[in-house]
């Protein structure tokens, strides 16, 4: 596990209430997906149970790495992997949390991905959250506050996490992960400043070499016919899971359009590709690149409230501007 980068704020926030003795019952960590939250919460965790003589947490002691495994007693995660928190879960998690710490002074609970938790799960966890034993200390982690109930929310002491600084990000992945500069570099501007999907990413080849089809497909769109447009629309609708990381692809491409039509090369994210963007820019206009912006950002929401999803995609490339 790579240490916790940036999001300082965030940890003093929470290592200061651990200095006061007034540790939140419940934290609600948010922000973008591999943004660095439940690495958040698993510090925090390490903090909490840390048995060590210098600063909290020392990383050092058998009670951190013990968490970093997954082997601490009194510390519980219950990670999604894409699956719903069901309700079974948070009961065996509220038996648990109602014992004695079995070491230290709490027990812990992280909750990653809450926002998937099926509905039963999340009643179930209110009660908890108010009336939380006296030991207990949950973290929960989402990408949007709104997809939770409000009674949770306002249970919870909230921290939105921010992206981090490209440079920070590159920085990360030398150091701790070894990237030869070049790789490190584009990771860090593909990634937004978040720093889990750069790892990922270094780690699954197949997800270059997706990408690498995405954004060839960005590419040639513009000069293919009607007939070729709806055949990629066809092909692409049949697994979900690709459209939504080639939605989020061709996003960067048009981001990156768009900002050498405004004359500037700052903040691209597609710096491997930049004569192939900058050839398609000059066929295009600055409203081009704005409304392919907007619409590709208006189909991702549509999705999301479940929309049909080959004619969201046939309409998408269908907007597609044509070559000059």
């Amino acid at each position: 596990m790579i240490p916790l980068v940036g999001h300082a704020w965030a940890m003093e926030l929470l290592l200061s209430g651990l200095a006061t003795g007034r540790v939140s019952h419940a934290t609600l960590i948010a922000g973008p997906p591999n943004i660095g939250k439940t690495t958040l919460a698993r510090t925090f965790a390490q903090a909490l149970v840390c048995t060590g003589a210098a600063s909290r947490p020392c990383r050092e002691c058998s009670a951190c790495r013990r968490v970093v495994s997954g082997n601490h007693p009194d510390v519980r995660i219950l990670e999604s992997d894409n699956q719903p928190i069901k309700i079974e879960q948070v009961r065996d998690l509220q038996r648990e949390l109602a014992l004695a710490p079995y070491e230290g002074r709490w027990r812990v609970a992280i909750l990653t991905a809450f926002e998937r938790a099926t509905p039963e799960a999340a009643n179930a966890l209110l009660k908890t959250l108010e009336e939380p034993p006296a030991p207990a200390i949950l973290m929960l982690t989402a990408t949007q506050a709104d997809d939770l109930l409000p009674t949770i929310v306002s249970r919870c002491q909230v921290l939105w996490l921010r992206a981090l600084p490209i440079a920070e990000v590159k920085t990360a992945l030398l150091e701790h992960r070894g990237l030869a500069p070049a790789q490190a570099d584009l990771l860090a501007h593909l990634s937004g400043g978040r720093l889990g999907w750069a790892v990922t990413m270094s780690q699954d080849s197949e997800a270059l070499a997706r990408r690498a089809e995405a954004l060839d497909q960005a590419l040639h769109l513009p000069g293919q016919s009607r007939v070729e447009r709806l055949a990629c629309a066809a092909d692409l609708s049949r697994d979900p899971q690709r459209v939504t990381e080639t939605l989020a692809l061709w996003l960067t491409w048009w981001h990156d359009l768009m900002m050498l039509k405004a004359g500037t090369q700052v903040g691209l994210c597609n710096i491997d590709r930049v004569d192939s963007l900058q050839a398609q820019a000059s066929q295009i206009t600055l409203r081009d690149a704005q409304r392919m912006v907007g619409q590709i950002g208006y189909i991702e929401r549509c999705l999301q409230q479940k929309a049909n999803l080959r004619l969201a995609l046939e309409v998408l490339v269908l907007s597609w501007p044509r070559a000059a």
